[in-house]
């Protein structure tokens, strides 16, 4: 994929990520890591050095643990903040009606990159309404870019103005 010109790519886990993407992105220094999956506070000195993007900002504990370790190691990254749009007690992210305090927390005490919001909706029946609401809210705290939309409702996703999909099981198959 790399050879043909794809340089953006995802992952779940930052172990995983140290180990597959390392010496590749020491080859490839226009190739940009994105962590997808939630992001522990205690992983986030490792997460700096092998990502580029965080898509799961969604908390003050782990906004200033970011910010402390961007100054450390000298490096910036860009974030997307995480809302829980269904307000679903298993899932991560700020609830919408904090994004605007959250975001401005991010960006204005913690002096960190953020671009946009990211949304896993519930999955039910109801995607376009959540990806209409994700994309009203985002464009009302004036973000440009918006994480949202996966292999089965990418369509949906982008017709609400996403700009970054996540499609690994789309190209690359189910995870084993």
């Amino acid at each position: 994929m790399i050879d043909h010109g794809h340089i953006h790519f995802g992952e779940n886990k930052v172990q995983e990520a140290l180990t597959k993407w390392s010496d590749i992105k020491n080859d490839n220094k226009n190739l940009k890591l994105h962590m997808v999956g939630k992001l522990q506070s205690n992983k986030v000195k490792k997460a700096i050095t092998i990502f580029d993007y965080i898509h799961s900002l969604d908390n003050k504990k782990l906004a200033d643990v970011l910010k402390k370790n961007e100054q450390e190691l000298n490096k910036k990254l860009f974030y997307f903040i995480q809302v829980n749009i269904g307000q679903e007690n298993q899932k991560s992210g700020i609830l919408p009606n904090d994004a605007k305090s959250f975001s401005k927390y991010c960006i204005e005490e913690c002096n960190l990159n953020v671009i946009g919001l990211m949304v896993l909706p519930p999955n039910d029946d109801r995607t376009e309404e959540y990806f209409s609401m994700i994309s009203n809210l985002n464009s009302d705290l004036g973000f440009k870019d918006l994480s949202m939309g996966m292999s089965s409702d990418y369509l949906a996703a982008v017709k609400f103005n996403s700009t970054f999909l996540r499609i690994g099981s789309g190209i690359l198959g189910e995870r084993k």
